[in-house]
């Protein structure tokens, strides 16, 4: 049976893991080649409304540095995680002005 490895403090086995192809690298793709799509939410949010933008391809480290691009423009907090970005309130066309200011289709 192989095993699983979900995490490695180990740098050699870290790099073979990405040479082999199993360990998936989150990579940067250009604004202009990425479609984002702007809603609205309101379910599991205990009423609250939360604009969420969705279909980010790049590193976390981006991702983040955009969402408080995004947070500062629209005076409120959020968060981002798994390729989305989360903005507390309704501020769905404030975002995807901002967006198609900084080069993203939005759809």
């Amino acid at each position: 049976m192989a095993s699983k490895l979900v995490w490695t403090s180990d740098p050699e086995q870290a790099k073979k893991l990405r040479e082999e192809g199993k360990l998936d690298v989150p990579r940067e793709v250009e604004p202009s080649r990425q479609r984002i799509r702007v809603t609205l939410d309101r379910k599991r949010r205990a009423g609250k409304t939360v604009t969420v933008a969705s279909g980010f391809e790049h590193r976390p480290e981006s991702l983040a540095q955009l969402a408080a691009t995004l947070k500062k423009k629209c005076g409120t907090g959020g968060t981002a995680r798994d390729g989305e970005i989360e903005i507390q309130g309704d501020h769905a066309a404030r975002v995807a002005e901002d967006l198609k200011k900084l080069g993203y289709r939005v759809g």
